[in-house]
């Protein structure tokens, strides 16, 4: 079954999960290299709800958030390997720099984030709770991260 949908196909496939009921968990980010402190939120991210949508930044908001170097894996590749995952229900791709106008469009029940955020920082956390949602810390995992891995691969295998 193909998860990546794009946005359109998704907020209907939401409307009809929150009509019979399933609570809507939303969560987003580049995803560049998929690491044990992504399974582990997204999981626990799944907990949280019936259903996990994971929003993937597309390369260009990438590069704008990370840096000329990013992403190192083109959005296709990423929405695919995130889309892998058991936990996550659905996946879909969005250029904008932040997801407020996806989060907007889809309405999701729960907004999740990492523990690297705080809540105040949480783009989409007014609307969510708007319309009667909540926003959910997942604790991070100390140390792993997309940056740390590079920077070993460079230690390791040198830059050159």
């Amino acid at each position: 079954m193909n998860k990546i949908y794009p946005k359109e196909k998704l907020k209907k496939e939401v409307e009809q999960l929150q009509r019979e009921g399933k609570k809507v968990v939303f969560t987003n980010g580049c995803f560049d290299i998929l690491h044990v402190g992504h399974t582990r939120y997204l999981q626990e991210a799944k907990k949280l709800g019936d259903v996990l949508i994971i929003a993937v930044n597309s390369d260009a908001s990438t590069k704008a958030i990370k840096g000329e170097k990013r992403p190192l894996i083109p959005e296709g590749e990423r929405a695919d390997v995130v889309a892998s995952l058991e936990a996550v229900d659905y996946v879909t791709i969005f250029s904008e720099l932040t997801p407020l106008e996806l989060i907007e469009y889809i309405k999701p029940d729960i907004l999740v984030k990492g523990g690297d955020w705080a809540e105040e920082q949480v783009v989409g956390r007014e609307s969510v709770k708007k319309w009667g949602g909540c926003v959910v810390i997942v604790p991070e995992t100390k140390g792993a991260s997309t940056t740390n891995i590079v920077e070993k691969i460079l230690k390791v295998y040198g830059s050159g």
